[in-house]
C-alpha cells in the first residue's frame, strides 16, 4: 500500500563536508508531496470475497497500487487472480479499478466515499456480461483502543447482476495488542441482492450473512502476515462457500 539515525562523530563530520559540496534538494520543513503512491503484492490461501470464493479455494496472488492527493481524493487498481469458469465469462483476473475520496468530516470521525469498476480483462464469453459498478461509502472512527468502522456498497441493475441490483451492508473492527506487532480484526457483512450468498449457493433467494475473524503481525515495516477464519451463509460448498481459514503474506511499498 513507512530509519533510525546512528554514527559516530567522526562519520558526522564527514557528511557535513560533503553535504556542503552536494545541492540541496529537500530539507525537513519541506512541505509534503500533493501527490503520493502506494502499494502492495499480497498472497493469499484463498481469494474470498464477502465469503465467497473466486478462486476455488486455493493460491492467489494480488496487488494494489493508488495514487492519493494530499485533499485526500485517490485513484487506484487492484487485482487479483481467480478461477477461471467453465464459460470463460469471468477469465483468470479480476482487475478493479476504483476512486473516491476520504478525510476526516468532524473530530474523530472520518468518511471514505468513491466508486468501484469490476473488471475481468480475460473473460471471452460473447453472450454473458461481467463487468459492473458499485458505488461505496464508509464512516470510522475509534472506539477506546478500537477502530471501528461501518459501511454501504451499491451496485445498481446491470446485465452482469443477472437485470438485479444488490446491496452489502458492512461493519469492521480492529484493534492492535500494546507492546507486540500484532493486531486483531473482525468483519460481518450482510449481502441482499444479486450477490447473496444464499441465492449464489442455490438455497433461497433471501439475504446473507458473511463474517470474519483474524490478526494480522508485522514482520518487517514493509512485511505482514495474517491469518483469519471466514464464515457465509448458504449451502456449504468445499473450494467455494464453506468455511475456511485463510493465510495473507503481504509485502508493502
Amino acid at each position: 500500500m513507512r530509519t533510525s539515525l546512528r554514527g559516530l562523530l567522526a562519520a558526522s563530520l564527514l557528511a557535513s563536508t560533503a553535504l556542503a559540496a552536494t545541492p540541496a534538494f529537500a530539507d525537513e520543513t519541506d512541505p509534503p508531496a500533493d501527490l503520493t503512491v502506494s502499494g502492495n503484492v499480497t498472497g493469499v490461501s484463498d481469494y474470498r470475497w464477502r465469503g465467497i470464493s473466486a478462486s476455488a479455494g486455493d493460491f492467489a496472488i494480488q496487488g494494489t497500487i493508488q495514487v492519493n492527493h494530499a485533499s485526500g481524493f485517490y485513484l487506484g487498481a487492484w487485482a487479483s487472480s481467480i478461477e477461471q469458469d467453465a464459460f470463460d465469462t469471468y477469465g483468470s483476473a479480476e482487475v478493479d479499478i476504483y476512486a473516491g475520496w476520504s478525510g476526516e468530516i468532524s473530530s474523530g470521525l472520518a468518511a471514505d466515499v468513491g466508486v468501484t469498476w469490476y473488471t475481468y480483462p480475460n473473460g471471452t464469453n460473447p453472450l454473458a456480461s461481467s463487468n459492473f459498478i458499485e458505488p461505496y461509502a464508509s464512516l470510522s472512527t475509534t472506539v477506546g483502543p478500537a477502530t471501528a468502522k461501518v459501511g454501504v456498497n451499491y451496485a445498481p441493475n446491470q446485465d452482469a447482476l443477472g437485470g438485479d441490483d444488490n446491496l452489502y451492508v458492512f461493519t469492521d473492527l480492529g484493534t492492535g495488542l500494546p507492546g507486540t506487532p500484532v493486531s486483531l480484526n473482525a468483519h460481518l457483512g450482510y449481502t441482499d441482492g444479486a450477490l447473496s450468498p444464499n441465492l449464489l449457493t442455490g438455497v433461497s433467494s433471501d439475504g446473507g450473512f458473511d463474517y470474519s475473524v483474524g490478526a494480522s503481525a508485522n514482520v518487517t515495516p514493509a512485511l505482514s502476515v495474517g491469518v483469519a477464519y471466514i464464515g457465509v451463509d448458504g449451502a456449504s460448498i468445499d473450494g467455494y462457500s464453506d468455511d475456511a481459514v485463510l493465510g495473507t503474506v503481504k509485502l508493502a511499498f
